[in-house]
């Protein structure tokens, strides 16, 4: 029998509809219903990519005995994080705080008002490596609730003040000014794996955030560590097994300091990030490494990540065939079955495919560590792996679209399409946008987003502060590569609703809205995380806004937000990547870049492409006929002598206009002409 899961928009949760544990949504309901038994609640935190969330559902969450033990004793409640980053947000904060770790599954135990007084991730059935059993666990934590509940509750209220206690610094009194760039990238260097590049050590994940940041740092100084750092990163992750070299695409992470193993699950958010900082790279140097991985990436989310209604699913499982990777994996027998003797050899070698295997059990992942000495065979021998790997078993797809995610991908389509002359990117990037606005802003009349929705049927949850920052950044984007104005209108609705509701009276951003109950906190975190810190992606966007527009007031806002990163970023640039990206285009200016030519005038594509390949840290294009006046980067700019004719502006003052594009594209930073290309 289905439990109370099986009507959510949420694949994670639906995966859950027929456990024999009872299981409740987030929401009031299952509040009232603990108080009403007097019994304490037990929430599971997770998603459906996620590899020990399906772990612990097996070997827990599918079995009578545990259901019954959690159904008698517990009101429980199951969260997809991706659904609800508020709550994961709130909770996994908790969970580090009382053990000094987290992840998923996530397990807490709340009291009636949601304070936690157990937390932890993933516990076994059995006892096991210093951990109890769940059942074990969830008894005791019953028995205690029921014997010493004074203790319980007062552990909570406990738990809630040491939160509250703790506070961000205090902000600076002015965005990052270039010697503090400098700094960040300094201690960036300091942080740099110099033997397999990335940052850090084990697990690896890619730093997207920060990336972009180097080459904006790059475009705006010269600097060659930041070039080096960046390059390193890029080629590394491109060339090991965390990029997926037969049907393009990132995994999560790599397990190893090398980038050879994987975390399998592919991730929206990573691969639109990716794709986008991979267009820039090309950009700024012309690398073929990098145009080769934009269009196998662009080419994998259009394939297996786009939705019917034409948005972007949330991401692929690790696991198929009840295992993790096997879809991705391959010996050397297999290859030589499938391709023959000679070219199984080949590709063997090619890919790094051992006998003794890279992975598990003599099974290895794909690396291209060097180019192929035959790109054809290469290219004939791939086409062959990836049609006979779409017969094996397919990892699980979890298809709900999330708006954030979803503004992150139209941004790089757009961007990537218009740089690479790929119109069917940008078409997809606009049917994205167009499901956006038709399911995600168009849900209600008060211009608000919705977080989710699948099959075209929004969800129940209310966007965040990041869906609202990434949607508006997506919006201006599709208005610079099309010219069509509305997506510029629309940035600007989103940006009003985030300044109105979300803004924390300080220069920064809560993640929920004014409005939105139910919480025991209201979180607020300027640093990045997988993706974007959607307080930094708002300051982002007002930054484009405000340059687009001349709206001052965009500005104003966006040069609040970024004052904490001129304390943050030199001592923490991997956690203030998107922010220090922002600062750079402050830095830069922004420049703002108006094309005006007489309609129907066939030389406008090539002005308009030299714009849009311009470096200069946050640059934006307008681009259209004079007299344009809705858009107000165009109005009073006349062409000269009715050639197209490029105006370069920095706060809507600008140069002398010219009719050559050697010249503009030496204004911005434009690596080459059309003519060059």
């Amino acid at each position: 029998m289905a439990n109370r899961l099986a009507d959510s928009t949420s694949p994670y949760l639906q995966q859950h509809a027929d456990n024999p544990v009872d299981w409740y949504e987030w929401g009031d309901e299952a509040f009232a219903e603990a108080k009403r038994r007097d019994v304490p609640i037990f929430l599971s935190v997770g998603y459906s990519a996620c590899h020990w969330c399906h772990v612990m559902a097996h070997e827990s969450f599918e079995k009578e005995n545990v259901a019954r033990v959690l159904n008698e004793r517990f009101v429980s409640i199951k969260v997809d994080r991706e659904e609800r980053p508020d709550v994961d947000a709130i909770y996994m904060d908790a969970t580090v705080s009382l053990t000094g770790s987290g992840g998923w599954p996530m397990s807490v135990f709340l009291d009636h008002d949601g304070r936690p007084f157990y937390a932890g991730t993933y516990f076994p059935p059995e006892p096991r490596h210093g951990l109890p059993s769940f059942t074990q666990l969830a008894m005791g934590l019953s028995d205690a609730w029921n014997d010493r509940r004074e203790d319980v509750l007062a552990a909570g209220v406990r738990i809630i003040k040491a939160l509250e206690s703790r506070s961000l610094p205090e902000a600076g009194d002015r965005p990052p000014t270039s010697e503090e760039l400098d700094a960040a990238v300094a201690t960036l260097a300091d942080q740099f794996d110099r033997r397999f590049a990335g940052f850090g050590g084990a697990p690896k994940f890619p730093p997207s955030m920060v990336l972009e940041f180097l080459l904006r740092h790059t475009a705006l100084t010269g600097d060659e560590d930041s070039l080096r750092m960046a390059e390193e990163t890029l080629t590394s992750m491109a060339r090991g097994g965390m990029y997926d070299q037969i049907g393009g695409g990132f995994a999560r992470y790599s397990v190893d300091s090398r980038w050879v193993v994987p975390h399998f699950e592919k991730m929206l958010y990573d691969n639109a990030l990716l794709l986008r900082v991979y267009a820039h790279w090309w950009r700024l140097t012309g690398s073929p490494l990098a145009e080769r991985v934009v269009r196998q990436t662009a080419a994998f989310l259009l394939r297996e990540m786009r939705t019917a209604e034409g948005g972007f699913a949330a991401a692929l499982d690790a696991d198929s065939e009840g295992q993790e990777g096997a879809f991705y994996v391959w010996t050397p027998q297999q290859l030589a079955d499938l391709l023959g003797h000679e070219d199984g050899v080949w590709a063997a070698d090619l890919l790094s495919v051992t006998e003794e295997g890279t992975f598990e059990d003599g099974m290895s992942t794909l690396q291209l560590l060097r180019d192929p000495d035959d790109a054809d065979r290469w290219e004939r021998v791939r086409a062959v792996l990836l049609a006979a790997r779409e017969e094996r078993e397919r990892p699980g797809r979890d298809d709900k679209v999330v708006a954030s995610w979803n503004g992150l991908a139209i941004a790089a389509l757009a961007e990537a399409g218009a740089l690479l002359g790929e119109s069917t990117w940008i078409e997809a990037a606009a049917g994205a946008a167009d499901l956006l606005v038709a399911v995600h802003l168009g849900a209600d009349d008060d211009d608000r987003l919705v977080r989710t929705s699948r099959d075209g049927v929004a969800g129940s949850t209310a966007g965040v502060v990041d869906d609202y920052g990434c949607v508006a950044e997506g919006f201006q984007s599709l208005f610079q590569v099309t010219g069509d104005d509305a997506w510029l209108v629309l940035a600007g609705v989103c940006l009003d609703v985030a300044i109105q509701h979300f803004a924390d009276g300080e220069g920064g951003f809560y993640t929920t809205a004014d409005d939105v109950m139910g919480l025991i906190q209201r979180p607020r975190d300027p640093a990045d995380n997988a993706e974007p810190s959607g307080w930094m992606a708002v300051a982002n966007a007002c930054i484009t806004q405000g340059a687009l527009t001349g709206v001052t007031e965009y500005r104003s806002v966006a040069e609040a937000a970024l004052c904490l990163v001129s304390v943050l970023g030199p001592r923490s640039p991997r956690a203030m990547g998107w922010g220090l990206a922002a600062a750079a285009a402050l830095e830069a200016g922004p420049l703002e870049v108006a094309v005006v030519s007489e309609s129907g005038d066939p030389a406008v594509g090539d002005w308009w492409w030299t714009a849009l390949m311009g470096t200069s840290p946050g640059l934006v294009v307008a681009v259209g006929s004079p007299g344009e006046d809705d858009v107000p980067l165009l109005r009073e700019r006349p062409t000269v002598d009715g050639h197209p004719t490029a105006y370069v502006c920095q706060g809507f003052t600008c140069d002398r206009p010219t009719t050559d594009l050697a010249t503009l594209a030496d204004r911005i930073g434009t690596r080459a002409t059309p003519s060059a290309e």
